[in-house]
């Protein structure tokens, strides 16, 4: 059982302020798979203008001193976990009494993504203990699934559960696996291209994309056979760092080193890459809510901001003292929820 965490101070709420800005034209779609000797430029910044998403609000919520939140996944009953990846711990923040609880994870643990899985607990990579980990959501048990032997140091990323309740998890080092939480059976394969997977993401209809963060690629999981297939998005070396699925089974990619978004389409083997606001920009985090918005955050310049697909325009989202570091958004209908790690609070857009 975890322990209840200290009082939380009064979080500050602020009416959403932003500015928005529009895209002129994007790239043309390319083939999946293939990249282009000389990739047309993405789509450039412009007509910046004040305005806002009518009837937004932004909530920030303290978490303890040396956190460092890393993942957050909104929970049943209107609380919300996160991974204290600095401190070792799962958080669950309760947004009405402000408490926190601790919960554990082993000596060693360095959590870094948490999801809710289909039977109401949380899943959590855990990179320090190179395992696995599930909390009850109710009872707050702990129970691990440490990675097999051979596969040690794996520097586990996150994770998604397809279409059959299987989880599967991405590691830095170069590897990707499943879990079947019905009998307890690992395996763990090596990622084409080596080094790199980083985030991941489910579709609709269970298929399963990761991104390569040093491979400067997405891949496609069998999730019969568990091979990868390389899907090269047309920016060469653009560090796709987080991917995310949207109603139409389109994925959103996160192009870091780029500071652009992408967008993949299975459907026709075409990519779309819109540059992000921002001088420098770093897009880390992405996150596609029930409408088919986009969430996207710059750690560069401690910004988030929203991209409307259908009008190609971005909002940046007014935080109270910036957002800090944004390392993954997560949401339900109504909010979007973001962890800033280097400045220990959580906070919330909600009339999303």
């Amino acid at each position: 059982m975890g322990r209840p965490g200290p009082a939380l101070g009064i979080a500050a709420v602020v009416a959403l302020a932003a500015t928005v800005v529009g895209c002129g034209d994007a790239k043309p779609p390319g083939r999946a798979g293939a990249s282009p000797a000389a990739p047309s430029p993405a789509a450039s910044a412009s007509s910046a203008r004040p305005g806002g998403a009518a009837g937004q609000r932004v909530e920030l919520f303290d978490v303890p001193k040396g956190a460092g939140p890393h993942d957050v996944a909104p929970a049943a009953g209107g609380g919300v976990w996160f991974t204290a990846q600095s401190a070792g711990y799962l958080g669950h923040l309760d947004p009405a009494g402000r408490g926190v609880t601790r919960v554990p994870l082993g000596a060693g643990s360095r959590p870094h993504g948490v999801i809710v899985g289909p039977d109401g607990a949380a899943w959590i990579t855990d990179g320090g203990l190179n395992a696995i980990v599930r909390v009850d959501g109710a009872s707050r048990e702990v129970r691990r699934y440490p990675l097999p032997p051979d596969r040690a140091n794996a520097n586990l990323n996150t994770a998604a559960f397809d279409g059959r309740g299987v989880l599967w998890f991405t590691g830095q080092a170069g590897v990707y696996g499943r879990l079947d939480p019905r009998t307890g059976e690992m395996r763990v394969f090596d990622a084409p291209g080596g080094r790199g997977p980083y985030g991941i993401t489910a579709t609709r209809s269970g298929d399963i994309y990761y991104a390569s963060l040093a491979g400067h690629h997405i891949a496609r999981v069998d999730v019969g056979t568990g091979a990868a297939t390389r899907l090269q998005p047309p920016t060469a070396r653009q560090g796709a760092r987080r991917v995310w699925s949207d109603s139409g089974g389109r994925i959103w990619v996160s192009e870091y080193d780029a500071g652009q978004v992408g967008r993949y389409d299975p459907a026709t083997g075409s990519w779309r890459e819109w540059k992000v606001p921002g001088a420098g920009a770093q897009t880390y985090a992405v996150y596609v809510d029930g409408q088919d918005i986009v969430w996207l955050s710059d750690t560069r310049n401690g910004s988030v901001v929203r991209f409307d697909p259908a009008t190609e325009t971005f909002t940046t989202v007014d935080v109270p003292g910036g957002a800090g570091t944004v390392r993954q958004i997560l949401g339900r209908a109504g909010e979007v929820w973001f962890p800033s790690s280097g400045r220990d609070f959580l906070f919330v857009v909600r009339g999303s």
